[in-house]
């Protein structure tokens, strides 16, 4: 049995932070494309499992918020967050569609959806990639050991290598902060100073999602009917020309793959 002062989990840790190491370029490269999009008028939805939930809220706090020093806040979403929508969905079309849904819901083109789980096996992650997808969002994934479903499915991933779910937990927080510094770090470059000016002086606002009279909801509507939402009022004949249906899955309880969160 394992005492307290064992250390053995302080050396798996260690050692999955060696490799881990190795991907600050991509994390210092996600921060400066959030920045870019979020200061355009774009926004991140962020979802996970369990204690990938806790994690995928911690992201959206520190944005809306802040990290360290005062700015402006941005737009980000943790998708498990609203109870209310999340089951509702579970229950009226299950499980597998509570966060492909609401990104259906909230998502427009050229927005960032991050989908975090240890497993990389989770289901209703892997529906949220598909739908994401399919909508013109940018879908980057924190897995654990790679090569894992939802790394496939993802744009672009972040894969721990470490064997046990803890540890792979960790390392996410440890990236969400990594990311929420690079981030900061290029707003504070002054590319979010256009968007303040738009913001002032909304006649000279462009219609293209930058902050202004038009906003964003005036720059998000290209191919939609009265506005409609694909899976909302209008259905299918609302949804803009070569964008396939995607199968509604109501009833459906996929099994949570082992282990995740």
């Amino acid at each position: 049995m394992k005492t307290v002062t064992d250390t053995a989990h302080c050396d798996d840790l260690m050692k999955a932070l060696e490799t881990f190491r190795e991907q600050g370029s991509l994390i210092e490269r996600w921060g400066a494309e959030l920045a870019r999009r979020l200061s355009a008028g774009g926004r991140l939805l962020v979802a996970g499992n369990g204690g990938s939930a806790a994690q995928a809220q911690h992201l959206t706090a520190e944005l809306v918020g802040r990290y360290r020093d005062d700015r402006a806040p941005f737009s980000a979403l943790a998708l498990h967050a609203d109870t209310s929508s999340t089951t509702a969905i579970a229950n009226d079309y299950g499980v597998q569609e509570v966060f492909a849904r609401q990104t259906a819901a909230h998502g427009r083109p050229g927005d960032v959806l991050m989908l975090l789980s240890t497993s990389g096996a989770s289901a209703n992650l892997l529906a949220a990639a598909d739908r994401a997808h399919r909508l013109g969002l940018t879908v980057w994934a924190l897995t654990g050991r790679a090569p894992n479903p939802l790394h496939l499915a993802a744009d672009d991933s972040l894969c721990v290598d470490a064997p046990v779910a803890a540890t792979v937990q960790e390392l996410h927080l440890v990236a969400v902060h990594m990311l929420c510094e690079s981030f900061d770090q290029a707003v504070g470059s002054g590319e979010p100073a256009a968007t303040a000016r738009a913001a002032d002086h909304p006649a000279d606002a462009r219609d293209d999602g930058r902050p202004g009279a038009n906003g964003r909801a005036g720059a998000r509507t290209e191919g939609r009917v009265d506005g409609a939402r694909p899976d909302g009022p209008g259905g299918p004949a609302a949804r803009p020309a070569g964008l396939p249906v995607g199968p509604r899955t109501a009833g459906t309880r996929p099994r949570r793959a082992e282990g995740d969160a």
